[in-house]
């Protein structure tokens, strides 16, 4: 069974950076397609970026491009989300998701089985 464990997030002030870290096991995410995902109080959880597995299809949401990179560690098993430029609308609580997805239409949160437990972000002076 597949267990996603998040680290990273905190308190940043507008224009810092934050990397998110994302461990699984039980799985070998260079097999995984990945989302990233995040849910603003009141709001509908967004993707933020979703890759298969071989990276073929990456996707960033409008609002962080360029300001967001994706990365995976296959040694330690570990997807990265690495923030810069962060913004107070970059608030909110981050997820990462796994799915043997071998193609990716959308980055739709629906769409994915396992998920971490969810990690706090907040961008405020």
């Amino acid at each position: 069974q597949a267990q996603l464990v998040q680290s990273g997030g905190g308190l940043v002030q507008p224009g810092g950076s934050l990397r998110l870290s994302c461990t699984a096991s039980g799985i070998t995410l260079d097999s995984y397609a990945i989302g990233w995902f995040r849910q603003a109080p009141g709001k509908e959880r967004e993707g933020i970026s979703c890759f298969t597995s071989n990276f073929a299809t990456t996707y960033y949401a409008d609002s962080v491009k360029g300001r967001f990179t994706v990365s995976r560690d296959s040694a330690s098993n570990t997807v990265y989300l690495q923030m810069n430029s962060l913004q107070p609308d970059d608030t909110g609580v981050y997820y990462c998701a796994a799915d043997r997805h071998s193609f990716l239409i959308r980055c739709n949160s629906r769409d994915w089985r396992s998920w971490g437990q969810g990690t706090q972000v907040t961008v405020s002076l």
